[in-house]
C-alpha cells in the first residue's frame, strides 16, 4: 500500500480506457479501484492487465455476499490477480466474514503473495434511513454502521467500507480498523447517488485510510489536473 490514500475508481468497461486514465492520474492517486462493472465487462484477465501495466495497487471491489463456502471459493479464485483491498458485505454474517478471511490469508500464503486487505461494507453511501427501512433495518445509518463494524472486527478481518460521516465512530470502537471511504466530494462536486458525503480532507482527518473518489477525477474536464488538486489538498 503506498503513502497516498486516495484511490481513483475507474467506472469504466474497457482495458484501454481504464489504463489510459489509470496512466495519466498515476503520479497523483495511491492506486486504482476496479469494480462490478469493470469485471463483468472484461474479466480477471481485464484487471490483471490493469494491475500489471499501471503499477499501482488495485482495490477489487467485488463486494462478495453469499453463503460462506461460495465467498471463500470466490475470494481464493480473485487471489491470483494479487487485490490490494477486497470487499465482502458485512451482513453476510460472522460466519462468512471468517471463510473469507481464512480463505485470503491461505491463498495468499500458498501463492507467496501478500494477502490483501479484507473489508466488510457496512452501509452503502447511496442509503439513508429510509432507505435502511424500507429493507427492514429500523435504524440510523450510524448505528447501523458501528453494528456491522464491531462484527467485522470480530470476524477477525482488517477493516470496513463506510461513509465519512460514520467513519470517526467506526474509529472509536476499533481504533486499528483500515476503513475504506467513498462518498468523497471535494467542494464543488456533485453529489449524484451520493447521500452521505464529505470533503477529502475532513474524511482524511476524522479518520479515513483510504480515500475511494471517482466521478471527481474520471468526468472532470482534466481528470489529471483534478487527482494533482485533492492530493495537493490532502499534502497541505
Amino acid at each position: 500500500m503506498t503513502s497516498n490514500p486516495i484511490f481513483c475508481a475507474l467506472d469504466v468497461p474497457e482495458v484501454d480506457a481504464a489504463l489510459q486514465l489509470g496512466r495519466s492520474i498515476a503520479p497523483h492517486v495511491g492506486g486504482l479501484k476496479l469494480g462490478l462493472e469493470f469485471f463483468c465487462a472484461v474479466g480477471p484477465e481485464g484487471i490483471r492487465r490493469v494491475s500489471e501495466e499501471s503499477g499501482l495497487p488495485v482495490f477489487l471491489d467485488l463486494k462478495f455476499h453469499d453463503i460462506p463456502n461460495t465467498v471463500a471459493g470466490a475470494v481464493r479464485s480473485v487471489m491470483a490477480l494479487k487485490p490490494a483491498i477486497l470487499t465482502l458485505h458485512a451482513t453476510g454474517g460472522r460466519a462468512m466474514l471468517e471463510a473469507a478471511g481464512n480463505a485470503a490469508r491461505e491463498e495468499a500464503a500458498r501463492l507467496g503473495c501478500a494477502a490483501p486487505k479484507v473489508v466488510a461494507v457496512t452501509v452503502l453511501t447511496s442509503m439513508d434511513a429510509g432507505d435502511l427501512n424500507s429493507v427492514g433495518v429500523p435504524a440510523a445509518p450510524a448505528d447501523q454502521v458501528v453494528r456491522l463494524a464491531e462484527l467485522v472486527r470480530d470476524s477477525g478481518l482488517d477493516g470496513t467500507v463506510c461513509s465519512p460521516k460514520e467513519v470517526a465512530l467506526v474509529k472509536q470502537v476499533w481504533p486499528e480498523a483500515f476503513t475504506v471511504v467513498p462518498g468523497i466530494r471535494p467542494a464543488g462536486s456533485n453529489v449524484g447517488d451520493q447521500k452521505r458525503v464529505m470533503g477529502p480532507r475532513e474524511a482524511l482527518d476524522a479518520g479515513a485510510s483510504v480515500l475511494v473518489i471517482g466521478r471527481p477525477i474520471t468526468e472532470a474536464a482534466d481528470p489529471v489536473a483534478a487527482a494533482e488538486a485533492i492530493a495537493r489538498s490532502l499534502a497541505g
